[in-house]
């Protein structure tokens, strides 16, 4: 069975996050096992060095992917694709068998995780919260397993 790991930079919040998440894990258990890995965010004000902030969180990201782990990133400059493409996508992920899949923190994510990253996707040229993109990343792989599988609920 595929094994996908989120490692996300920052953790849920609100409750309804926390919700929607839980509903998604449970439905993806079905087709994988994944297990998320929430990083503590680095705090940072108006005068912090951005690059330094991404540099200590790439350090944590670095040390949670395991070793064999074929990356994704979400950055807004990664590959868009449709939903019906994530399927092709899965597919390529079920090749390695073991995948990680990189949320950054608010101010993103560091060139070096860029560097180590086999793929970068992208949800949108809009800017989300990592919470948000979080869940909309579960829903999206949902939705691609049910489109893989031929199953009713994208439409």
């Amino acid at each position: 069975m595929l094994r996908i790991t989120i490692i996300s930079v920052g953790k849920l919040k609100e409750d309804y996050w926390k919700e929607a998440e839980k509903e998604y894990l449970k439905r993806l258990s079905y087709f994988t096992k994944l297990e998320i890995k929430e990083l503590k965010e680095e705090k940072f004000d108006d005068k912090t060095n951005v690059e330094m902030i991404k540099e200590k969180e790439a350090e944590k990201i670095i040390g949670a992917i395991s070793k064999d782990s074929y990356v994704i990133v979400l950055d807004k400059e990664g590959k868009q694709f449709s939903s019906e493409n994530m399927t092709e996508e899965i597919k390529t992920m079920e090749q390695s068998n073991n995948v990680t899949i990189i949320i950054g923190g608010p101010l993103g994510l560091h060139d070096s995780i860029l560097k180590i990253a086999k793929k970068s996707w992208s949800f949108s040229k809009m800017t989300f919260p990592h919470q948000m993109i979080r869940v909309f990343l579960l829903e999206q792989l949902y939705r691609g397993f049910m489109i893989k599988e031929n199953r009713s609920y994208h439409y």
